[in-house]
């Protein structure tokens, strides 16, 4: 009976040990605290999708039907990258601009998120701006258009 014991805590301190291995998830934003129902959360994933991703398809679930035909039509990433977005990089890190969002975004139906891209291509380091219109759709924020920035 002792040994049945020993050997019991032996197994769950092991299985233990083994559960705790497991790789953590890469949070987003600037800190990796961006809580998943926010639309700064929905535009980040949405970039991230189109540069880091080898297909669109997370791209496209992020996006309102409109958006998505359009997607569609482009095929790879690298064709978003260049034609929608125009901006490409090799490398990029993606940050949303926190400075303007005021008040809680639950209860609103529309959002406007400007998000900072910055990255290498071919070498050369690109800073640029990008803002982004987001829909809430059954509960889920979707990007509806893509505008460049203006002033840089």
């Amino acid at each position: 009976m002792r040994s049945f014991r020993l050997r019991f805590y032996a197994i769950m301190f092991s299985v233990l040990c083994l559960a705790a291995c497991g790789e953590k998830e890469e949070g987003m934003g600037r800190y990796g605290m961006l809580a998943d129902s926010t639309p700064e959360y929905s535009a980040v994933t949405f970039l991230k999708s189109v540069y880091e991703d080898d297909n669109l398809d997370v791209a496209i679930s992020l996006s309102s039907d409109r958006l998505a035909r359009i997607l569609t039509n482009y095929h790879s990433n690298r064709n978003v990258q260049r034609h929608l977005l125009n901006l490409k990089y090799d490398s990029v890190i993606i940050t949303p601009q926190s400075g303007n969002s005021v008040g809680r975004s639950e209860f609103s139906e529309k959002a406007t998120v400007t998000v900072f891209l910055s990255g290498m291509y071919d070498d050369d380091k690109i800073e640029d701006l990008r803002s982004l219109d987001l829909i809430k759709e059954d509960g889920m924020w979707k990007v509806s258009q893509i505008h460049p920035d203006h002033f840089m």
